[in-house]
């Protein structure tokens, strides 16, 4: 049975209400703080700067993540820069427009409190990462350089080259490692999240696998946070490293946290296409190449002449045909659909005809090589050494793929599950993007959660766990817990099938992006909800994991990430199926405008959807958050 989520919103007009928040909030006195255990899950920028701030403050804090070092965490791999209120460029920004194009590059589907308060929060952001170090491109005159992101029309995005999410996490794992050094950290890399433990309904703790030793390991806290990052990788090919999965979430929501609105996936415009059939990743180009790259395809279907051959004339620049508002900056949803569109009809380009160019040969003439180089010079390396083309002399080839999960657990405004004690930050949760993230809000928001929120919403709930003596490891909850874990490794290993899970995962990954990818249809949704139920229960007969549970096995960590992925993903399909809408990212093809627009409906599906797990993947509970717009009106999202 549905039951009724509270969003815990706080009063007062929307500018007023993270103050009223803070000034209102329970807090815990410094010399209490050491008395109480935080567990961290993932040291990306929301868990790393979760963990350092919260050890800062006086907690004692226990960081895992399943990398060599917390350095390896995907933050990393954004590039182009992360958002913040700053108006150097003084272009008519302010926080309200940064919170208006927040809400209506997710297309309406997003809480209005929480993403008011990313905007509110951001520009506190750029001021702690210079105070840290982190390089942000300069002015000569020393101002702190922007460029402009899709679906703005303001230049508000800080970066640092091409780099800006390694810069940005190396500011932050320097403040993680100053605690450890200090005492207040215990750190524990090489180590999974495999299952939570809750007592009395709360969260307590988690059971972790030594992934060195194959030792499953008893945590205890008297809170934890998931920082676990997106699920994107459930469809194999994506932009996402190998290792980053769904499985904490997974097992969260298995215990009793929603997950919402799964479905809503992004599919990123400016990545490298596939090049051959065995390829496992795909390679991420920064969203900032649209400044200056232009986007076309050739006029004529199966264009057999090279980029440079083809004049002028016989271009189709279709984003700034079909969106002069906006042109090469569309968002990204938009972005991606509309290159497949081309795709489809045929004027694809490169060997295997699934990309399209991005051009920088007018940017050269107008500015430049040099200034050019100086602001994309390590993308246009990194796009060397991998094709072996000078994109300074003919256009890069682009395509969409799979990126960012908008879906996540669901947490209320103190970033807490419906679980007491289990928050999620960053990606792990579905706050602040509805049904599209907007580029450079990513970094955005987990460093936005990890040092300016969390620091104060978990304090509200542990201001009542004072008192509550320290999480016994030997507590049943624990050996059971322990137990199931142990029993599904065993499983994995005892099978003896003939598939890997990654053969596994490259079959569903393709029943998702043809079927609950760029577009989706109630017949194609259907058919894989099927497909899959059948890949699942081959999965549990003739899946082969060769080594042992008690070493060092990365086929036993697959084994048990696809297994989550072959649950999600069925949820993921369910909920695409039943919102009888498009919005943003979710493109149901029987719910368009005339000229091939995503057409939402309010009156319906003005709510997140929040799925609850009911004991078996095909049969989650739906609930529903409303989403109230009492500041703003919702209205047909256009770029035109």
């Amino acid at each position: 049975m549905a039951k009724k989520i509270y969003a815990n919103i706080p009063e007062g007009d929307l500018k007023d209400k993270w103050s009223n928040y803070k000034a209102h909030a329970k807090l815990v006195s410094p010399n209490n703080r050491k008395k109480l255990d935080i567990i961290v899950v993932g040291t990306g920028l929301a868990g790393a700067s979760a963990a350092a701030s919260l050890a800062e403050m006086g907690y004692k804090i226990k960081s895992f993540c399943f990398q060599d070092s917390p350095r390896r965490a995907h933050s990393v791999a954004a590039q182009g820069g992360v958002n913040a209120m700053k108006n150097y460029q003084n272009d008519g920004d302010s926080v309200y427009r940064m919170f208006y194009d927040t809400l209506k590059g997710g297309d309406f589907r997003s809480r209005e409190a929480n993403t008011y308060r990313l905007a509110e929060c951001s520009a506190s952001l750029i001021d702690q990462a210079v105070a840290q170090g982190v390089p942000f491109g300069r002015e000569y005159s020393g101002y702190l350089r922007n460029r402009s992101f899709g679906g703005v029309q303001v230049s508000r995005t800080f970066y640092s080259r091409g780099q800006t999410g390694q810069q940005l996490l190396l500011g932050s794992y320097q403040a993680l490692m100053r605690q450890k050094e200090q005492g207040n950290v215990q750190l524990f890399a090489r180590h999974e999240m495999l299952d939570l433990v809750l007592i009395d309904g709360k969260a307590k703790g988690i059971i972790a696998r030594n992934l060195d030793t194959g030792k499953i390991e008893r945590h205890g806290a008297h809170a934890v946070i998931l920082a676990t990052g997106g699920f994107g990788k459930i469809y194999y090919l994506s932009t996402l490293a190998m290792g980053c999965n769904a499985s904490a979430l997974w097992r969260a929501h298995k215990k009793g946290a929603l997950m919402a609105n799964p479905s809503w996936t992004q599919v990123h415009p400016t990545s490298l296409p596939q090049s051959g059939p065995y390829q496992s990743k795909l390679t991420l180009m920064s969203e900032s190449l649209r400044n200056d790259g232009r986007i076309w395809v050739p006029q004529l279907k199966n264009e057999q002449r090279s980029a440079v051959e083809i004049p002028e004339e016989e271009r189709d620049y279709y984003l700034e045909r079909k969106y002069p508002s906006f042109g090469n900056l569309a968002p990204r949803d938009i972005a991606s659909r509309a290159a497949k569109e081309q795709i489809d009809k045929e004027k694809g380009v490169g060997a295997l005809k699934n990309a399209v160019y991005l051009d920088f040969s007018h940017a050269i003439k107008e500015y430049g090589q040099e200034l050019i180089a100086e602001r994309y010079g390590n993308l246009f390396n990194m796009y060397q050494k991998i094709t072996g083309i000078d994109a300074y002399k003919e256009p890069m080839k682009i395509s969409p793929s799979a990126h960012f999960s908008m879906g996540g657990l669901w947490v209320d405004y103190d970033l807490m599950t419906t679980i007491p004690g289990l928050f999620a930050i960053g990606e792990a949760n579905f706050s602040d993007h509805g049904a599209n993230r907007l580029g450079a809000n990513s970094l955005l928001q987990a460093c936005v959660d990890g040092y300016y929120i969390t620091p104060y919403t978990i304090q509200n709930y542990l201001a009542d766990q004072i008192q509550v003596e320290k999480t016994d490891t030997n507590h049943p909850a624990f050996a059971t817990a322990e137990k199931q874990v142990q029993e599904q490794l065993n499983r994995f290993i005892n099978q003896k099938g003939t598939r890997t899970a990654e053969e596994f995962h490259r079959e569903l990954g393709k029943i998702l992006y043809d079927k609950c990818g760029l577009s989706r249809s109630e017949e194609g949704l259907k058919s894989a909800i099927s497909q899959i139920h059948n890949l699942r229960e081959e999965y549990k007969k003739n899946l082969l994991v060769p080594g042992d549970a008690e070493d060092i096995n990365s086929e036993l960590e697959k084994a048990g990430r696809v297994s989550d992925y072959m649950e999600l993903s069925e949820l993921m399909c369910i909920d695409a199926l039943n919102r009888n809408e498009s919005c943003g990212a979710h493109f149901r093809e029987e719910y368009q405008t005339e000229d091939g627009e995503a057409q939402r409906d309010d009156e319906e599906f003005a709510y997140s959807a929040a799925w609850e797990w009911n004991g078996e993947a095909s049969s989650p509970i739906l609930n529903k958050e409303p989403l109230e717009f009492e500041y703003v009106q919702p209205t047909q999202r256009s770029y035109k």
